[in-house]
């Protein structure tokens, strides 16, 4: 259960809930990124979630309920790595971009993770694996739960999201031209959970170059780190 978050207006403030639940997760901050990496018992730690130097953020929600027509069938690349490719800039948000205008795009077996991707001009990228994609040229501001845009509340699901959704959703859209990092914090507040608690929130301010960050639902606890460059 995650909450993922883009707001272009004076600035281009990106924030991201991450909902987790026995998993095992560490921070890592570098002048390249900072990274939440989830540890996988057969690939280690796995930077899937965070910001880069470039201006790029990854979030990755998980899609419920889930949808058989993500599971790999041979040919695909696996979302996962594209995401750990833009957000390791490897790959480029175009370049992302156009593999998802292929349709070569899955998720793992048994789990639709979506991707909720933007860049440093505030441009969105949404992808539902199986089911397509959705590229917001700068939008003024676009919410990702848990439930796929494709579907919106089509099919229900207790962790869909879809109250998380319509609180950021209307929060947003009642925003003035000034929000900024407080006023994100202060929605990833709103929509943090417990019962699959909130373990990170992570506020990007990308106009200024600054990754802010909160652990277990701390939130008078801020970190932040500014890549190299923009001090």
């Amino acid at each position: 259960m995650c909450t993922s978050i883009v707001s272009n207006r004076n600035k281009t403030i990106v924030g991201w809930n991450l909902d987790i639940l026995d998993m095992e997760y560490r921070i890592t901050e570098s002048d390249e990124g900072v990274y939440i990496e989830i540890k996988d018992p057969a690939e280690g730690w796995m930077p899937l979630f965070g910001a880069n130097s470039r201006g790029d953020f990854v979030g990755m929600p998980t899609c419920w309920p889930h949808d058989e027509r993500s599971n790999p069938s041979g040919s695909e690349e696996n979302v996962i790595m594209l995401d750990i490719d833009l957000l390791t800039r490897r790959r480029t948000m175009e370049q992302v971009r156009t593999i998802a205008e292929n349709g070569d795009v899955c998720s793992v077996p048994g789990v639709t993770f979506m991707s909720s991707l933007s860049d440093k001009e505030g441009n969105v990228l949404h992808i539902v694996p199986g089911q397509g994609y959705r590229y917001y040229e700068k939008p003024k501001y676009k919410v990702l739960t848990n439930f796929s845009p494709f579907k919106i509340d089509s099919e229900k699901h207790p962790w869909m999201g879809w109250d998380r959704y319509r609180t950021a959703e209307e929060i947003l859209a009642n925003s003035d031209d000034d929000f900024d990092v407080d006023d994100c914090f202060d929605i990833l507040c709103k929509v943090s959970q417990e019962v699959c608690p909130t373990v990170v929130s992570m506020v990007f301010d990308v106009t200024e170059m600054t990754v802010y960050w909160c652990e277990n639902r701390r939130f008078d606890q801020i970190h932040q780190h500014r890549f190299a460059g923009n001090i």
